[in-house]
């Protein structure tokens, strides 16, 4: 039976979706969704961030069409980033798969702790 293309490893949107909803660009368009930021105010939201994670997080988002990129006229020169049109798209279906893993963490952990002891049982 052949596989849905949807779910093909090959298929154009895979790339995209591991692009756009990996940790990084979660925190990121969670903090772009409150409004521009710039690169510094980024990092101190997500403290956790490299820098050189935050700046190739970014440029994914900008190349998706997801974030913009401003270069702002100021001494010294600052960028800020804001997230798109498209960009807020996302927010809706990204916000209904943390509602779905916020109500089923508790079967979720439950079958973590099950297959542990299953593996732990079997080493």
């Amino acid at each position: 039976m052949d596989t849905p293309s949807t779910f093909r490893i090959d298929a154009p949107h895979r790339e995209l979706l591991d692009q756009v909803l990996d940790k990084w660009s979660l925190a990121v368009l969670d903090q772009l969704c409150e409004g521009p930021r710039r690169f510094n105010e980024l990092r101190r939201a997500i403290p956790a961030v490299t820098q050189k994670s935050l700046t190739a997080t970014l440029r994914r988002l900008e190349r998706n069409g997801v974030v913009e990129r401003e270069v702002l006229s100021t001494r010294p020169v600052a960028v800020q980033y804001a997230i798109t049109p498209l960009g807020k798209t996302l927010r809706h279906p990204v916000d209904v798969v943390l509602d779905w893993a916020a109500e089923h963490m508790p079967a979720i952990e439950q079958a973590r702790r099950a297959f542990d002891d299953e593996q732990d049982g079997s080493a």
